[in-house]
């Protein structure tokens, strides 16, 4: 069965996309830490992120860098932190998350609910195409 990350790479589920590419896709998590917390993701489906190929590899994490750079761009905040969890979703994936303070990247606390309107809206800022 194909992972949530697998059907929004379909377009079976909509998302608020930030970046793409051929190989790789950023996009706004829909539960967020903070505001413009982004996951970004291969469009190939692989379960655990050190089972891909070392090029492979390279690649998601110079995407992720483009879209971490742009997104210190975008919203005012201190730093870009990077979180690789993997277990919430079986579909390798690379948070990057804006930081003003260490709690900021806390994944016990409680996730934010941004309206739809509040996540396109935001989406439109940060998109980098």
């Amino acid at each position: 069965m194909a992972s949530v990350f697998s059907r929004i790479v379909q377009g079976e589920i909509p998302c608020y996309k930030i970046a793409e590419d051929d190989h790789f896709l950023a996009f706004l998590d829909v539960n967020p830490l903070v505001p413009g917390h982004t996951l970004v993701i291969p469009k190939k489906e692989q379960d655990y992120i050190f089972d891909i190929d070392d090029e492979s590899y390279l690649d998601f994490q110079l995407f992720a860098k483009k879209v971490a750079v742009h997104l210190k761009k975008k919203i005012d905040c201190k730093r870009i932190g990077v979180a690789v969890i993997g277990l919430e979703v079986p579909h390798a994936h690379i948070h990057l998350i804006p930081l003003n303070q260490m709690d900021d990247m806390n994944f016990n606390r409680k996730k934010l609910s941004l309206s739809t309107e509040e996540l396109v809206k935001l989406a439109e800022v940060l998109k980098m195409f």
